[in-house]
């Protein structure tokens, strides 16, 4: 096996998670999900696909109408794309997965900025890269970039920069200006993005579009500029595992030759489930903004309230990421809270070594309840003495 991965970091995450599922008094929190079902009309759109018999083999890319449903879908909200640019994967990290593989050869340079989802940085470093970060710096609770010293990281040498936003765990978001910055200065060294919008939609500012600024906002189709994205959290969908990307269209081809090699294609019942989703996304995706606001204006002030706690409310994602003073490895406090307090966080040394410390609460809860009854737990645990 190659050493690259027998050296991978296993996630932190899972780790708690193992640490205490299965266990009926934890209050799990750890993974970047909500807990509500599937609306109904999307599960009945894959039921009716299987029961028409369409369990063979799509597109490399995807169904063509949904193709065309995601084209129209992000053309409302950016402009015009059209679904000669998209390709559909087996999920959003399989997206990720596919652009990194489409664009990072052994030993290149790519520039991530983090703390971020583990995955994003792991994927880079499978491909044989040679990874360098510029992290994000907490004020008060709130993360912010120093925007000099990344476009400084970026040379005609970096292959590749990574950027999600709005962020997991963070929060933080790219504002316009930052953005095209960005994109400018990536123009000039010659670097592709790949960013990761997949919380676009859960974003709590009020935009015109309804959503956090985008890359596809300000890029022309031709630029070195991958979008990934995913049906999972806006459209309460992590378990069916259905992304997509967009993409220059020079690059869309190839992507499908990628897709043959890896995983084919995406299921056809999963497509159907995803086209009902993406034609009435009104049906679902401002619901699930709205009561991910009131899960956040719930969960924040609490804990803000608690003594030692350093929090700032996230302008987007569905994460509260906070610091307790006095607890200097989040994988020991946040297995001692499963232990202990019956909480399931995600620790913050997971995502980057600079959010040693920190926790990643996910607020998306179907009962608000269950966020204050965590609150009170970690409450009570830490007047006992933590």
């Amino acid at each position: 096996m190659r050493s690259t991965v027998q050296n991978l970091e296993e996630s932190k995450i899972r780790e708690v998670a193992n640490a205490g599922m299965g266990r009926s008094d934890v209050l799990a929190f750890w993974f970047g999900e909500s807990d509500e079902v599937t609306p109904d009309f999307i599960r009945e759109a894959a039921i009716a696909s299987l029961r028409q018999g369409e369990t063979f083999y799509a597109h490399n890319l995807g169904l063509p109408e949904l193709r065309e449903a995601i084209g129209a879908y992000t053309s409302k909200l950016h402009g015009p794309v059209g679904a000669g640019r998209i390709a559909v994967t087996s999920g959003g990290v399989n997206a990720l997965m596919l652009a990194c593989q489409a664009l990072v050869d052994a030993g290149d340079e790519v520039v991530a900025v983090t703390p971020v989802w583990p995955n994003l940085t792991a994927q880079a470093l499978i491909m044989g890269a040679k990874l360098r970060t510029v992290p994000l710096r907490p004020q008060g609770g709130a993360w912010q970039l120093d925007l000099q010293a990344l476009l400084a990281a970026i040379t005609p040498a970096t292959r590749l920069l990574i950027v999600n936003a709005p962020n997991n765990p963070t929060g933080w978001t790219l504002t316009r200006d930052e953005q095209r910055a960005i994109l400018e200065h990536c123009r000039r060294t010659g670097t592709w993005i790949l960013a990761d919008e997949v919380y676009e939609r859960l974003y709590f500012d009020p935009t015109p579009n309804g959503c956090a600024p985008s890359f596809l906002d300000i890029a022309q189709p031709d630029d070195r500029l991958v979008i990934a994205h995913s049906f999972s959290k806006s459209f309460l969908m992590t378990g069916w595992r259905l992304g997509w990307l967009v993409m220059p269209p020079a690059m869309t081809h190839h992507m499908g030759k990628l897709i043959e090699f890896n995983t084919s294609c995406a299921s056809v019942f999963t497509q159907r489930a995803a086209l009902a989703a993406i034609t009435h996304t009104d049906d679902v995706t401002p619901r699930v903004v709205a009561h991910l606001k009131a899960c956040r204006d719930t969960l924040v002030p609490l804990l803000q309230a608690l003594p030692g706690v350093e929090l700032s409310p996230a302008k987007g994602g569905m994460y509260a990421f906070f610091k307790l003073d006095g607890f200097d490895d989040s994988l020991v406090l946040a297995k001692r809270l499963v232990a202990e307090a019956g909480i399931g966080l995600a620790p913050g040394n997971a995502f980057a070594p600079e959010a040693q410390g920190w926790l990643r609460w996910c607020f998306a809860s179907r009962d608000p309840g269950r966020l204050e009854k965590g609150v009170r737990r970690l409450a009570g645990w830490l007047r006992s003495g933590g």
